[in-house]
């Protein structure tokens, strides 16, 4: 059993580029559910849209890379709440839980199209749009950092997506402390109660939306620039999945929660792959268990086995309280 590669894998898992791209997605899904009672299962169309904003405005509209940023960052992700939240946010919160999963899929599919080849990449995705992002990194591509665990552009990504986390981080801190953050949490105890004080619950809803996708988006363009690559497959419903899983697992609307539920999601998968890939090759496992072949489908079997068992013995996640975890939805 190598125990030094399976310590070296879990700890990758914990600080690496996986675990920042979906805290920064569980961030935003905070924003909406755990702040505002907003119901989202489309975050992945969020973090599409930071990718394809980036992707697009470089290799395909041949603008520089800070437009790309500001279209990935800004434009996209605030179209994209407008579609969703102008005829929802009025109504029930389960409606804009269909409308969030209906334009996630709608946006992949739409992406993969062969008629769109020239913009999208169809389903090959688009390449070469991060050559910038990467001239400014200080390591070299060829060396490895942090006790060996990373390359140089790995690293580089690390490194800035650190920096990104920890500012998003502060400022969600700063907004629940402020009176805007305040509006959210009672629009997300009792909206009527809210409109009562004369709060427009609607366009605080609209808010909250719209920055929950900005980070969510910002998530998703890291993970194109850590990729390299722009695919409709990289925003599959599984994405929206997992930022769930981490925002649960952490506790909802606590401004950390999401971090360490993504840390501790994160080096779970990557503990139980190289472990369960150890004990297959070492003979610890019999054969008629669990082959090699099956490992990737059993590592999702013991997450989703703690899953139910968070839901039945700490339902608030690890932060969480249960009275936050309660939705109005009205």
């Amino acid at each position: 059993m190598d125990w030094g590669g399976i310590i070296e894998n879990t700890f990758r898992g914990l600080i690496g580029e996986q675990f920042i791209y979906f805290g920064l997605a569980a961030i935003g899904l905070n924003m909406h559910f755990g702040f505002t009672g907003l119901l989202n299962f489309g975050q992945a169309v969020f973090m599409a849209a930071g990718a394809y904003g980036l992707s697009m405005a470089v290799a395909t509209l041949g603008l520089n890379f800070w437009w790309g940023l500001l279209l990935g960052i800004v434009v996209f992700p605030l179209i994209l709440a407008a579609i969703m939240g102008v005829p929802t946010l009025r109504l029930r919160a389960d409606y804009l839980a269909i409308v969030t999963i209906a334009v996630s899929e709608m946006f992949r599919i739409i992406a993969r199209s062969p008629s769109l080849d020239r913009w999208t990449g169809s389903s090959d995705g688009l390449t070469a749009f991060a050559k910038t992002f990467y001239e400014f990194s200080p390591y070299d591509a060829q060396e490895r950092y942090f006790f060996g665990l990373f390359i140089g552009n790995q690293m580089w990504v690390i490194t800035v997506g650190w920096v990104v986390l920890a500012l998003v981080v502060g400022a969600v801190y700063l907004m629940m402390r402020s009176p805007w953050g305040r509006v959210l949490k009672a629009i997300r105890e009792d909206e009527d109660a809210a409109r009562s004080l004369g709060k427009n619950a609607y366009w605080f809803k609209m808010q909250a939306l719209a920055l929950g996708g900005v980070f969510g988006a910002l998530g998703g363009m890291l993970r194109a620039i850590g990729t390299q690559s722009a695919q409709p497959q990289n925003f599959i419903t599984d994405v929206t999945f997992f930022a769930w899983v981490a925002l649960i697992l952490g506790g909802a609307a606590k401004v950390g929660g999401p971090v360490v539920g993504a840390a501790i999601l994160y080096a779970i998968l990557n503990f139980t792959d190289i472990f369960l890939r150890n004990s297959v090759a070492d003979g610890w496992m019999p054969e008629w268990l669990m082959t090699g072949t099956q490992v990737g489908q059993v590592r999702f079997m013991l997450i989703g086995l703690a899953l139910v068992l968070l839901a039945a013995f700490r339902p608030q996640g690890i932060f969480g309280s249960k009275e936050e975890m309660a939705l109005d939805d009205r």
